[in-house]
């Protein structure tokens, strides 16, 4: 039977006060603008004609009262100042939601494959969002995947009550976070549990490009001018972080910006790229997507973890041949920062966790 999966993606619509609205396909436009700087590879990357595109900002432009797009003769296309706080906006909005937008798409299609009587293994997984998780729906093609974001103290209370079948969480190399390790040990159990090798990725510095500022390091974030955007309390890089500044030691009340947060990595990198900070922490893909330059601080391995009694069921071995595939291994690869040299491999709790 064809698999039938829903997406669920957020969607603009603007509406001025005579009700006239407009289609938000322009979204798609700006960004290829703002990469190629030249209108015909824009269009042609946005899949829409270059005819369309000119009406599209000419439409625009009215509906505003203003470009959105520079076009100059010899130099190319760019976006004007409301342009590309419009395509921030766009991409912030995403950037946060995405994760919740993505549990609700998985509940929904698990009703959705309960209605069409189709009787493909269910694996339900709980996990803190990241780019190589968010991989995962389109690798395991042959189970039913039911995944949902939570923080990796949630993920790991809802394997213990038997409302997951896996739990993902992510510990860092080298670097002993004293509190969250000991939350982690009370959680894990050696004898019951097994760990499931999944990704490293770097952590580190994204700033904005073109920054003035001298920001080299995390001793900088201190620095007269220099604005920062923090993650949200109880996700694992934000603990990560705080562990960092008390290794220094510095404190955080002399970082700028410290108490505001964001969600995700991508929304902290949205955050730094539309110039409302200057500067965030976190992984080196959400930089390179977001066009930030980046500082490599330390990595960190994501793994999973599951009870021991359910490794030879169906869904989990099909989970762990989907993640074993070259197929899968090729897609990791081509995120910058992560690496998967040890997807699948399974190990026992001690061996992962230091004692």
């Amino acid at each position: 039977m064809t698999s039938k999966r829903i997406h669920i993606d957020p969607t603009w619509l603007f509406r001025d006060e005579a009700g006239n609205t407009l289609d938000p396909q322009l979204f798609r436009l700006l960004a290829e603008i703002y990469h190629h700087k030249k209108l015909t590879e824009a269009s042609k990357s946005a899949g829409i004609s270059y005819r369309h595109s000119w009406n599209l900002l000419g439409k625009w432009a009215d509906f505003f009262g203003t470009p959105l797009v520079s076009l100059e003769k010899g130099r190319g296309a760019f976006l004007t100042p409301l342009g590309e706080k419009l395509l921030w906006a766009e991409q912030r909005v995403s950037a946060r939601f995405q994760p919740q937008m993505e549990s609700l798409a998985s509940e929904l299609n698990i009703e959705i494959q309960k209605a069409l009587v189709n009787l493909t293994p269910l694996l339900r997984v709980q996990a803190s969002h990241g780019y190589a998780v968010a991989l995962l729906p389109d690798a395991c093609k042959d189970i039913q995947l039911d995944l949902q974001y939570s923080s990796p103290i949630e993920a790991l209370a809802a394997l213990n009550r038997d409302a997951c079948d896996l739990a993902g969480f992510h510990v860092p190399s080298g670097i002993v976070i004293k509190k969250r390790l000991k939350q982690y040990q009370q959680l894990l159990k050696p004898r019951a549990h097994k760990i499931i090798r999944f990704i490293t990725r770097r952590q580190g510095l994204m700033v904005r490009q073109n920054c003035p500022l001298e920001i080299h390091g995390i001793d900088d974030l201190v620095s007269e001018g220099v604005r920062f955007i923090n993650r949200q309390e109880e996700s694992g890089t934000r603990a990560l972080f705080d562990q960092l500044l008390l290794e220094k030691p510095l404190s955080s009340k002399r970082i700028t910006g410290y108490n505001n947060r964001e969600f995700t990595h991508s929304a902290v990198a949205a955050y730094v790229a539309s110039n409302m900070a200057d500067v965030g922490f976190g992984v080196e893909e959400a930089a390179h997507k977001f066009g930030l330059r980046f500082i490599p601080i330390c990595t960190e391995d994501y793994v999973f973890v599951c009870h021991q009694r359910n490794l030879n069921k169906a869904a989990m071995v099909e989970f762990i041949q989907a993640i074993k595939s070259k197929a899968f291994q090729e897609k990791i690869t081509s995120l910058a920062g992560y690496e998967g040299h040890h997807l699948g491999v399974i190990e026992d709790i001690s061996h992962f966790m230091p004692s």
